[in-house]
């Protein structure tokens, strides 16, 4: 009996550690223009959209070659490694942002509380400003804008057709 316990126990330990290895399923995987300007990366090419309710992978392509990965789930990791998302907001774009900022815009999800929300009949329109941004964020037909002009920042990521 005590054999088999240990086998089951082994058995059970093994697939518990492998299945944290299984590479995530998303609801949605979308073939995107992807323009980033942020003070670290700066990109603007074809690349993938992976997404569901609250986590999203970005991968960026230049030539058909991968050169960048970001995936937000509890953190924000890049191809250097994983951030908390204030950390993410004080490297990648400006510290006063939320912290769920990148999310809510890959998201396609409003952001600062809904402040300045003005619904449209294709998605929504932002504009925020403050002592510290000056921001244009733009739904339109699941197409992404935003754009920060104090802190000279943007994210335009338009849906490929096909």
């Amino acid at each position: 009996m005590t054999k088999f316990i240990q086998t089951s126990f082994t058995l059970w330990a093994s697939i518990f550690l492998l299945s944290a290895c299984v590479p995530r399923q998303y609801e949605k995987n979308e073939s995107s223009l992807i323009i980033i300007k942020t003070p670290i990366l700066k990109f603007a090419d074809l690349g993938y959209v992976r997404k569901d309710n609250e986590r999203v992978r970005v991968d960026l392509f230049t030539a058909g070659q991968p050169v960048q990965s970001i995936e937000i789930n509890r953190l924000v990791c890049v191809d250097e490694g994983c951030l908390s998302k204030s950390a993410f907001n004080q490297d990648y774009l400006h510290p006063s942002y939320p912290d769920d900022l990148i999310l809510n815009v890959l998201l396609a999800r409003p952001i600062f509380e809904k402040a300045s929300l003005q619904v449209t009949p294709t998605g929504f329109i932002q504009n925020l400003k403050s002592t510290q941004y000056n921001i244009t964020y733009k739904i339109d037909n699941g197409n992404i804008y935003f754009k920060d002009r104090q802190n000279n920042l943007m994210i335009k990521i338009s849906k490929t057709k096909g």
